[in-house]
């Protein structure tokens, strides 16, 4: 399981694991709009980390950053820690 201490969002953190293949899943929210993170829980299950990047990076809330940024974020951090 992997952990991310989120900013500037109303989530506190965020976790998930990934697979082998870099694929994502059990992710959770610890905070935050329940309805819509469960949502993009849903929709990043089983997505390689790769193709999710692109899609949530650059999404904003308040602090110019939001829920789907930090997870862009996340998983970049995560990738980049591995190689």
């Amino acid at each position: 399981m992997i952990t991310y201490s989120t900013k500037g969002t109303c989530s506190k953190e965020i976790v998930f694991d990934l697979d082998s293949e870099k694929r994502i899943h059990n992710l959770k929210f610890i905070g935050g709009c329940s309805g819509n993170l469960q949502g993009i829980g849903k929709l990043v299950e089983g997505r390689l980390a790769s193709e999710v990047i692109p899609l949530l990076k650059g999404i904003r809330c308040k602090q110019n950053t939001s829920c789907p940024d930090q997870l862009a974020k996340a998983l970049e951090e995560q990738l980049q820690s591995e190689n």
